[in-house]
């Protein structure tokens, strides 16, 4: 009697979550100060970075954020920037799992 085992593969693609949201981004001064929302679930997967872009994607300044903020949503994270171009910037956010977002905010002053 011959017995048959049948092997399922799983596809090993990564699913895609909600990218971390912009929801608010300041200059004041030095300082510029941005909120984020991200649907964090610990280390595993969180937002952990912003960064300041000119128009043509060009980076100026980036945040790293070391940890998972869970229970804090949205959060708000800073960074000192002194003389930052007068050209129009944006803000890109980035989470752990799936890099960094295509959508970018601009940088109100």
């Amino acid at each position: 009697m011959r017995r048959f085992i049948s092997i399922t593969l799983l596809s090993a693609s990564p699913l895609l979550a909600d990218p971390p949201v912009i929801e608010a981004a300041s200059h004041d001064g030095g300082r510029v100060a941005v909120t984020l929302s991200h649907p964090d679930t610990g280390w595993d997967h969180y937002a952990d970075g912003w960064r300041i872009e000119t128009a043509q994607g060009e980076a100026i300044a980036t945040r790293e954020l070391l940890h998972p903020h869970v229970e804090e949503q949205p959060f708000t994270r800073s960074l000192f920037a002194a003389d930052l171009p007068e050209e129009a910037l944006f803000i890109r956010a980035k989470c752990s799992v799936d890099g960094w977002n295509e959508d970018t905010v601009p940088l109100v002053r």
